[in-house]
């Protein structure tokens, strides 16, 4: 039987229901790095134990704006007109951080990308995640 852990969780820590129209694109892309990065974490780890250093190379490699900026690019078509709208906002977002190991553009395209994980997360839509990642990832 599988339990929604997400829906648990709010449920025990009594957490308000939000309209999704009320976060910010860098809201969206703020959660969505975090729901990025676990569900890569999950897939490394869950390939078998090793070195901790070495897990955090293997997800470096696959979370990085570089990496992400082009998943999205392969992904654009498979997108519906609702995410390229979620995407393209973070995307344009204005954020007061600058890129530290990317092109601006790389950047800009990995916020969007989270912005778009963000949006699926809070909304539920965690089949529809791990289709656009299995998508991305395979296109690689």
């Amino acid at each position: 039987m599988e339990e929604d852990l997400i829906g648990y969780f709010k449920e025990q820590m009594e957490l308000p229901h939000r309209d999704i129209r009320s976060y910010s694109p860098l809201a969206l892309a703020y959660i969505g790095d975090a729901v990025y990065d676990l569900l890569i974490r999950t897939e490394i780890v869950a390939k078998g134990n090793c070195q901790v250093n070495k897990y955090h190379r293997q997800v470096s490699e696959i979370v990085k704006a570089q990496a992400q900026s082009q998943l999205i690019q392969s992904l654009l078509d498979e997108l519906t007109e609702e995410e390229r709208d979620v995407y393209h906002r973070g995307r344009n977002a204005n954020s007061y951080t600058k890129a530290k190991n990317a092109s601006m553009g790389d950047y800009h395209r990995a916020t969007g990308f989270e912005a778009l994980i963000g949006y699926l997360y809070l909304t539920e839509q965690y089949a529809r995640i791990t289709e656009l990642i299995r998508l991305g990832r395979e296109k690689e």
